[in-house]
């Protein structure tokens, strides 16, 4: 038998990556928060610490006694979608895969100093296979960019916070460094979802099994377009006050809104860096090494500029009246929270017109004039 007769062929003709780096699919914001993550105060106590004492052997003895392993025997069809998926993204070591009791459907790519994915039986149960050959792909994605290390490592501190309390930093920077990194991994998922695609190719099955993590099994209750019309209304609808509303809402998550993801894969899907890669022009991975981080932040920047520029959200729009001149920015918000008009903040030369001095909420009390 040939070299070549034992390669691991797709089910279905879909074209392969040879060589691909993570670099060709990666969301900007993803690189730049994983750069900004690495740069925070503390982060790499905590990581050098974790790195030498998390139980990741226990872990995988966990799974490899309490779930079942992915293999030619058990849930083969997951087996060949997984060869199928390292195959097209050109990675060269299969992970391990492990299908776990859980009902709520959920899949995650772990590990320290190897990766491994675990899937749910709800995710499982849920999707079809196009749509899961989408969420293996989403997977295998974390593996090449090597996201697994610091999944884990946000895994333990959610999950496990009160046996880290020894970590020398206090309570006030572990939670810092958790929300970071929940912040870069809600950006890792658009990276990931862009992989799915790559693996899958077929974009309605992405958008389905989107629309099935937010709305069940019922697939003839909902409508792609209807469910993306959702985004639209999501980043275009209220005022300043809703806006906030949604930046307190995300932070809590691991993972971003599911009719965002929606809508960030299918415009990513409709661009040119999509159909570049598709017609074999993309970055990989023997240029890494020469890639440079002010690259990434540069690319961030652009990004941001553009969302800020296209987003029809109130708070980007705030955003361009200010960089454009429009007005002073406290005095917008003061308007816009408060219902009165804006203008300048009291201060020597402005103080307030008639009525009593300004008094302090807490206490009641007048509060301090102005010299």
């Amino acid at each position: 038998m040939t070299e070549h007769s034992q390669e691991r062929v797709p089910s279905r003709d879909r074209r392969r990556f040879p060589g691909i780096s993570s670099r060709a699919y990666e969301h900007p914001a993803d690189r730049s928060a994983l750069v900004a993550l690495r740069k925070l105060s503390g982060f790499d106590t905590v990581f050098k610490a974790l790195s030498g004492l998390l139980p990741e052997r226990s872990l995988r003895l966990l799974y490899l006694s309490d779930s079942v392993r992915v293999g030619d025997q058990q849930f083969a069809h997951l087996n060949d979608m997984l060869r199928d998926a390292c195959y097209i993204l050109d990675l060269e070591k299969v992970p391990p895969m492990y299908v776990t009791q859980d009902p709520k459907p959920n899949a995650m790519c772990i590990g320290l100093d190897e990766p491994i994915i675990v899937v749910t039986t709800g995710l499982v149960e849920l999707l079809d296979e196009e749509e899961m050959r989408a969420v293996v792909g989403h997977e295998v994605g974390h593996a090449l960019s090597g996201h697994s290390v610091y999944r884990t490592i946000l895994l333990f501190l959610t999950n496990f916070a009160l046996k880290v309390a020894w970590i020398p930093l206090g309570n006030i920077a572990v939670m810092a460094i958790v929300t970071a990194l929940r912040e870069w991994f809600r950006k890792s998922e658009l990276s990931a979802d862009r992989a799915g695609l790559l693996v899958g190719q077929d974009l309605q099955a992405s958008m389905r099994g989107l629309m099935k993590l937010a709305g069940g099994h019922h697939l003839h209750q909902m409508n792609v377009d209807a469910f993306l019309a959702q985004a639209e209304e999501y980043e275009a609808g209220g005022d300043l006050r809703d806006s906030v509303l949604k930046i307190m809402n995300v932070l809590p998550r691991s993972h971003p809104f599911t009719t965002v993801r929606a809508a960030e894969l299918k415009k990513w899907a409709a661009g040119r860096d999509y159909q570049r890669i598709m017609d074999g022009h993309y970055l990989r991975r023997d240029g890494d090494k020469d890639a440079s981080v002010s690259d990434s932040f540069k690319d961030h920047a652009n990004h941001y500029a553009d969302t800020v520029r296209t987003s029809k959200d109130p708070l980007m729009a705030l955003v361009r009246d200010i960089a454009g001149g429009a007005g002073d920015l406290g005095g917008k918000l003061r308007e816009a929270f408060t219902g009165r008009p804006g203008g300048p903040p009291p201060g020597p030369g402005n103080k307030p017109s008639g009525g009593n001095p300004p008094r302090d909420d807490a206490t009641g009390s007048e509060g301090p004039t102005e010299p």
